[in-house]
């Protein structure tokens, strides 16, 4: 049976999907009604982000089967490689609005269609796409799910990407009544090129996050947190060789603990189970795995080396 967590999952990347469609659509629509080339241009945008979304709930999906003789710590990796292929999908935007923006700088004059039509469809998709956004970032969060925090500041970037497009429209509206203005064409340009910017940064610290996934990188600071917990525990004498990695929102940890050697199986075992909830309060539904070990014996008395 799906977890909730898959359901709610499944049901965000779902409605990615289905408002990345609404806005291919009406794009495509108004960019033919209005003999636009900025909007058909934004409606190939908006398909190229449909096709994300559908990659998104493809590897969320996925994801969410359980474990199997050939995957035994499950398919969550799955997330963290649609993850980075939506990072290198946004880099690779990001350097064509750098190279649209250089070229319409260069140009003498820009050429922008500020109708009516135009403004209309892009204050529809800031509104669209803000939603899904905040969504999208809300579940991720919730389920530490890489695949949509990628889809959500994906969908992030077109907000400002579109922000730009109505600036731009609103910069050509003011150099057609102020002819003073006339560089005011060119905003567009220039503010496209700082949003590139950001969305690399952005971007960026994405991908470096989900690279140190793939590789299996411990979270920071985890090990030392989960050393200092289980120690603190009665009858536990040391922690140590704590292992952590992840696996799209799963988390796995090893380690081995020092026990009384003479301590009765029944009773090891009931510390074990302790360890795997104090493990837990620090990363929560992780799947745990403890090595109890006997405590060595001390040296007998008088048997010192001389």
């Amino acid at each position: 049976m799906e977890s909730q967590p898959s359901r709610e999952k499944n049901r965000a990347a779902l409605k990615s999907v289905v408002a990345a469609l609404f806005l291919t659509g009406l794009k495509i629509v108004v960019g033919l009604a209005s003999g636009s080339l900025g909007i058909l241009a934004e409606a190939a945008h908006s398909g190229l982000d449909c096709a994300a979304a559908i990659g998104t709930l493809i590897a969320v999906r996925f994801a969410a089967r359980p474990a199997d003789p050939d995957h035994a710590y499950g398919h969550g990796k799955v997330e963290n490689l649609s993850a980075l292929a939506e990072t290198l999908l946004l880099l690779v935007t990001c350097g064509w609005i750098v190279a649209e923006s250089v070229k319409r700088l260069a140009a003498s004059e820009a050429r922008v269609d500020a109708s009516v039509w135009t403004f209309a469809v892009m204050t529809v998709s800031i509104v669209v796409d803000v939603s899904r956004s905040r969504m999208l970032y809300g579940v991720a969060a919730r389920h530490r799910s890489q695949a949509l925090e990628a889809d959500a500041l994906h969908f992030s970037a077109d907000v400002w990407s579109s922000a730009v497009v109505i600036f731009g429209l609103a910069g050509v509206k003011l150099a057609q009544w102020f002819p003073v203005l006339h560089a005011m064409q060119k905003a567009d340009a220039v503010a496209a090129l700082l949003v590139a910017g950001i969305v690399v940064f952005i971007s960026g610290r994405l991908g470096v996050r989900t690279v140190q996934s793939l590789l299996d990188a411990s979270p920071a600071g985890a090990a030392e947190r989960i050393k200092a917990r289980v120690e603190a525990l009665d009858g536990v004498f040391d922690c140590h060789a704590v292992r952590v990695r992840h696996s799209g929102p799963q988390y796995f940890v090893d380690l081995h603990i020092t026990l009384d050697r003479d301590l009765p199986l029944h009773t090891a075992h009931e510390l074990t189970e302790r360890v795997e909830q104090a493990v837990s309060e620090i990363l929560p539904e992780a799947d745990v795995t403890v090595h109890p070990e006997p405590r060595p014996e001390p040296p007998p008395v008088g048997s010192g080396g001389g």
